[in-house]
């Protein structure tokens, strides 16, 4: 077995008041989920939680699927040992290198230790210059810190450094969302966006097969089980939207095309969402990125549902999209070469500043529109995922 343990520190949590029991207790169980399988045994302590009895080989995957995990905001690996000062300063002696310069850090959670954390680095810093010549203190800008966390559990734990993990919010304390998610670049990190502020997530890809491949789907799917890394338990559905884009395409003007196919794909997502407990939609749209995210065209798209849109990209740049998607495991898989459903049909000067009024009047040349959207919903794809 390792003698370190790993240190999981939480975030926002420590604000949820009278509430925060039930956070906590929600990212507890995240925590355990996510471990499972691997042998280790877990100390959940007040304002720190304990990974330990963990064998070294398995380290470094457990670090990684804590970083994984939404409410953590970072963990660091440490090591163990009582309250007596001389075991601390033993401790500490063996973890500093020779020829460099440090500063000790105390933090006192146990108001009742002798020392106070001033003292406390003081005290550990003389003892730490009478044992090791090479070194010298540097309050400032040292080579090395020494933590000390001081638990009431009668633990003390020391380690150097933090590792910063995904943060927000435990996933699943913040209500259901439906993600429209695509083959792009946008939709996963909005996904992702929504769920580090706790929300679960169930996603809906459309699809307009024979028109897009079996492997723009496939791609979908495959960005869905990226997700689920930090989502566990994502659900995924899909939809054909070959039968309604056909029509469009027969009876109404090339340039309303984008802007019709987006309408119905909102109605679609909104009985969806309703079919999934689901209060809200989400998608990956970026203000003014293309002609169906102007303002105009957001709001003609807007008008056709009654529940929430949220857009978490929408004041970002492509750049900041893209940082956040090489970040999270999506980007690679995104910029495959598949073309999604909104490439079918693609009109060559599509509509930027649409009006309510035009596009109703567009959709009333589709006589069978309410029973394009029921057959679409009925014909619904669930797709497992592993």
């Amino acid at each position: 077995m390792s003698n370190n343990v790993i240190l999981v520190r939480f975030g926002e949590l420590y604000l949820k008041g009278k509430n925060k029991d039930y956070f906590e207790n929600t990212l507890k169980n995240n925590i355990r989920r996510k471990l499972e399988g691997i042998e280790c045994s877990l100390y959940f302590g007040r304002g720190r939680y304990v990974v330990k009895d963990y064998p070294n080989a398995v380290e470094s995957e457990i670090i990684f699927k804590l970083k994984q995990v939404f409410g953590i905001h970072s963990i660091s690996v440490a090591k163990r040992c009582g309250y007596e000062l001389d075991d601390i300063a033993a401790l500490a002696i063996s973890m500093i290198p020779d020829n460099c310069t440090f500063r000790v850090t105390t933090h006192r959670s146990y108001k009742k230790y002798p020392l106070n954390s001033l003292q406390m680095n003081m005290r550990l810093g003389e003892m730490i210059l009478d044992s090791k010549s090479k070194v010298s203190v540097d309050l400032h800008d040292p080579d090395f810190v020494v933590n000390v966390d001081i638990r009431e559990n009668g633990d003390v734990y020391l380690y150097d450094s933090a590792v910063k993990c995904a943060g927000g919010m435990p996933y699943g304390t913040g209500g259901n969302g439906l993600l429209l998610l695509s083959g792009g670049i946008d939709s996963p990190v909005a996904g992702y966006m929504l769920a580090k502020r706790g929300m679960n997530l169930t996603a809906l890809h459309f699809h307009s097969y024979p028109y897009t491949s079996e492997a723009a789907k496939q791609k979908a799917i495959d960005l869905a089980r990226i997700i689920d890394s930090y989502c566990p338990g994502i659900k995924l559905m899909c939809i054909s939207l070959t039968e309604i884009q056909e029509t469009i395409h027969e009876k109404c003007k090339p340039n309303y095309m984008i802007t019709l196919v987006r309408r119905f794909m909102m109605r679609i997502a909104s009985k969806v969402a309703k079919d999934n407990a689901c209060g809200c939609l989400i998608n990956g749209e970026s203000l003014g990125q293309v002609a169906s995210q102007t303002l105009e065209s957001i709001n003609v798209t807007n008008a056709v549902v009654d529940i929430p849109v949220f857009r978490p990209l929408i004041g970002m740049d492509k750049d900041e999209i893209i940082e956040i998607a090489q970040r999270i495991g999506t980007f690679e898989k995104s910029i495959e070469p598949f073309e999604d459903c909104c490439t079918v049909f693609l009109p060559e000067f599509p509509l930027i500043k649409p009006t309510v009024e035009k596009v109703i009047e567009q959709e009333s040349l589709i006589e069978n529109y309410d029973e394009l959207i029921e057959k679409a919903v009925s014909q619904i794809e669930t797709i497992k995922l592993f």
